[in-house]
């Protein structure tokens, strides 16, 4: 028997229906909205927390028009080709003027108005400020400079845009003509824009400029420096590749990185800490060798000692970095000083289990502990190792956004842009304490591409003109240099990283994942509960 009749109805009893019905699905519609809004906002989730591992997944939503990542436009750049006599080739400047190094541009034009829209440069660019406020009050002056010369490797003088070299002595492999390679690449990408300058450049590890009392410091150029040393920090000669150990200029590898990352994914990996290098170099490294996995204990590291007469033999095929990348962390830890090996570990896309390190280059002092790593003391390696290791695999989620927060950092703000970037800014504010006008000393030699590549054959030259074709005039302007830190910022900064401050940090985010930051659990609970509030809406209107 037929109770009822849509279709029997008046059309005006139809227009009630109608109405009521879809005020009931509006209802419906708003409620489902409130109810997701309300559990969003709630203390159940941290939102800054989800937006930033949505992040780190790189999820792209179509709204989304800004690009950070993007580069300068750059003009397309064919391989140069060298022209090397046979003859005397490291003294080809004069006789061979090199296409590539215009020395006779004149200075640059102000910039355009369009200049006002560049970007700010990264965080880390602001410790130009500190590493050459020794000499802010005083200026650098010729007296200065001189006794900076018996800890030089060499001496760097341009004028006028043109470059001079004096070699006080070779260090070990290529790392000065690594080094004067790439300021040779600064002055081609920014014809016209290097100041006059004269300064001193070491080439070893180890920082050895200290504080004299009521006498200024000698300026003296190198790669790191640590908290009682007053060196200027250096992009290092490992950006245009080092051709010895078998690793290729900066952007390529990279590059490489990048494709590992993505071939195997974190939570695919082995999921243990993972060191290889030379354990003998410095006594952190051979205290680090202890908490190796034995019959006994196992600190949940895979750690590795290179045979570098072997590796050496090898050619060093089996130090590729980017087939490093399997271990779900990685652990960094100084040698001599800082290691190169740096970026090359927290570009990985695993977290890094940074050791702590009195050194800096130029680049970590911008890395922050919890956010682009996972400190370890240096008084409680092994412990601190396992600890991170069980954490992190009990909580994937976080520990894989570190990993990702860390590698982002690394192949973000550390592309050739933004190296460059700071090797120009740095000079220029070096420039602007000399109290003298540098001119070329008589024992100076003319510097150009030629007379550094051309005495080279084989893998160095080849790797000298790889780092060299990837670059060409950069028509955009330089990032615009922030300001120097606060008192009270450089206070934090410097207080984060030391033995309490790193302890905090570890102890914040242990204490959020047993209590305030469930987050694991509760990212699971809203993807559930969005997609059945989107079920609900969908079957309403459907």
């Amino acid at each position: 028997m037929e109770i009822f009749s849509y279709e029997k109805l008046s059309t005006k009893t139809k227009k009630y229906l109608n109405a009521i019905s879809n005020s009931t699905k509006t209802v419906v519609f708003i409620f489902v909205l409130l109810l997701m809004g309300a559990f969003i906002s709630s203390r159940w989730f941290d939102t800054h927390s989800f937006l930033s591992r949505m992040g780190n997944s790189r999820v792209k939503f179509p709204w989304n028009t800004t690009q950070p990542n993007l580069q300068p436009n750059q003009k397309p750049n064919s391989q140069p080709t060298l022209i090397c006599p046979t003859k005397n080739p490291s003294n080809t400047c004069s006789s061979h003027p090199s296409p590539f190094l215009n020395t006779s541009l004149p200075p640059a034009s102000p910039p355009t108005p369009l200049a006002s829209l560049k970007q700010t440069c990264p965080d880390y660019f602001r410790w130009i400020h500190e590493d050459l406020r020794p000499w802010a009050s005083t200026g650098i002056t010729r007296e200065m400079l001189g006794r900076a010369a018996p800890n030089a490797a060499f001496r760097l003088i341009i004028v006028d845009g043109h470059p001079y070299i004096h070699i006080y002595h070779h260090v070990y492999q290529t790392r000065d003509i690594f080094t004067i390679w790439g300021i040779l690449q600064l002055l081609r990408r920014y014809p016209g824009r290097v100041p006059d300058l004269d300064l001193m450049f070491n080439c070893e590890d180890t920082p050895v400029v200290h504080a004299i009392n009521d006498q200024s410091p000698p300026p003296l150029f190198r790669y790191c420096k640590d908290d009682t040393t007053l060196d200027i920090v250096f992009p290092d000669w490992s950006f245009w590749g080092w051709p010895e150990v078998n690793i290729m200029p900066w952007e390529k590898q990279a590059d490489e990185l990048r494709e590992a990352n993505e071939r195997l994914p974190w939570r695919k990996r082995e999921p243990y800490a993972y060191w290889k290098g030379n354990p003998d170099v410095a006594w952190t490294r051979g205290d680090l060798m202890k908490c190796n996995v034995t019959t006994k204990n196992d600190w949940e590291a895979r750690l590795f000692r290179v045979n570098w007469a072997k590796e050496g033999r090898q050619k060093f095929k089996g130090a590729n970095l980017a087939k490093q990348c399997t271990y779900r962390y990685k652990i960094y830890i100084e040698g001599n000083a800082w290691s190169v090996s740096e970026k090359y570990i927290i570009g990985c896309d695993s977290p890094t289990l940074y050791v702590q390190s009195r050194f800096q280059d130029f680049v970590s002092r911008g890395l922050r502990p919890g956010l682009h790593y996972w400190p370890i003391p240096q008084n409680d390696k092994c412990r601190a190792i396992k600890q991170a290791v069980e954490w992190g695999n009990a909580h994937p989620l976080q520990m894989e956004a570190i990993g990702k927060e860390g590698s982002s950092f690394i192949h973000d703000q550390l592309h050739m842009n933004n190296v460059y970037d700071y090797m120009l800014h740095l000079l220029t504010e070096y420039s602007k304490l000399l109290t003298f006008k540098p001119t070329k000393p008589e024992e100076a030699m003319d510097l150009c591409l030629e007379s550094v590549a051309c005495p080279f054959q084989g893998k160095i030259r080849d790797s000298l003109i790889e780092s060299m074709s990837m670059e060409a005039t950069n028509d955009s302007e330089p990032c615009s240099l922030p300001s120097a830190f606060g008192p009270s910022e450089l206070k934090e900064l410097l207080m984060e990283k030391t033995s309490d401050g790193t302890k905090k940090v570890v102890e914040s985010i242990i204490m959020k994942s047993n209590g305030g930051d469930r987050s694991d659990a509760n990212y699971g609970m809203i993807k559930v509960f969005l997609l059945f509030g989107l079920y609900l809406v969908l079957n309403f209107f459907v």
